[in-house]
C-alpha cells in the first residue's frame, strides 16, 4: 500500500543580513553587534518586499541585531514573529573582531596568514571574544541550519544569519572541502534557496539581488 505521508522536504530561504557601517569599511564584525546602517535599513525594506507574496511559514533569525532587524523587515509584513537562533551567528574571530583587514595583518600577522590560507584548524587570537576555528564554526552553522530543517518539516522557512553562515551551507550544499578557496559571492540581502530532504542539503539558487539597486557589497574575504 502507498503511503499518504505529505513532503517533508524543507525549503530554506538563506539570506544575509543587510549592509552595516563595518561591512562598507571591511572592518571585521564576527560576534560583535553591529546595527544596519542607511543602505542596509533600505535593504531590509526591500527585501521585505520582494519576499511578501512568497509562501513562508516561519521566518528565524541569529540573535545579533543586523540579522535580526533584516528577519523584522520579512516578518513584519506577514504579521508574524521572529524566532531568534543565537546559533546562527557569524564566526566568532575572537581578537580580530573591531579590526580593519589591514589591523589584523600589522597585528596578527601569523594567525592572520593561517586565517588566508584556509588553515580551517587554526586558532585565533583571544579578544573580547574566543574565536572559532573555521571546522567548529562549519559545524555549528551547518548543524543549526539542518537543526530549524527538521523543526520544520514540509514547511517553507526564511533564515537570516551571516556572511559566514552562508559560505558554510553552499560548502555543504555543493560538497566544497573546507580548505578550498571562496570562489563565490556572498552578498548582504541575497536570497539564496535550498531544500532540504531526507537529512540533504541541496542547493537550488545562489545569490539572488535583483530586488535590490545598487549594487550589493560581497562578503568579507
Amino acid at each position: 500500500m502507498q503511503s499518504n505521508d505529505k513532503n517533508t522536504a524543507t525549503t530554506i530561504l538563506l539570506i544575509r543580513h543587510g549592509e552595516t557601517a563595518w561591512n562598507a569599511e571591511r572592518r571585521l564584525q564576527g560576534h560583535l553587534d553591529i546595527a544596519l546602517n542607511a543602505e542596509g535599513a533600505r535593504q531590509a525594506a526591500l527585501l521585505g518586499a520582494v519576499l511578501a507574496s512568497e509562501p513562508i511559514d516561519h521566518v528565524v533569525s541569529s540573535d545579533l541585531l543586523r540579522a535580526r532587524q533584516t528577519a523584522e523587515a520579512i516578518a513584519h509584513s506577514r504579521g508574524m514573529a521572529v524566532e531568534v537562533d543565537p546559533a546562527l551567528r557569524e564566526r566568532c574571530y575572537g581578537g580580530f573582531e573591531g579590526l580593519l583587514y589591514s589591523e589584523i595583518a600589522a597585528r596578527f600577522p601569523l594567525e592572520f596568514a593561517a586565517w588566508q590560507a584556509r588553515d580551517v584548524d587554526a586558532v585565533l587570537p583571544l579578544g573580547a571574544n574566543r574565536g572559532e576555528t573555521f571546522r567548529q564554526f562549519y559545524d555549528r552553522a551547518v548543524g543549526a541550519i539542518m537543526g530549524q530543517a527538521a523543526g520544520h518539516p514540509g514547511k517553507t522557512i526564511a533564515i537570516v544569519a551571516h556572511g559566514g553562515v552562508l559560505e558554510c551551507a553552499y560548502r555543504a550544499a555543493q560538497g566544497l572541502p573546507l580548505e578550498t578557496p571562496r570562489d563565490f559571492k556572498v552578498l548582504n540581502a541575497s536570497v539564496n534557496r535550498f531544500v532540504v530532504e531526507e537529512g540533504v542539503l541541496r542547493l537550488v539558487s545562489w545569490g539572488e539581488v535583483e530586488h535590490l539597486r545598487p549594487a550589493v557589497l560581497d562578503d568579507l574575504t
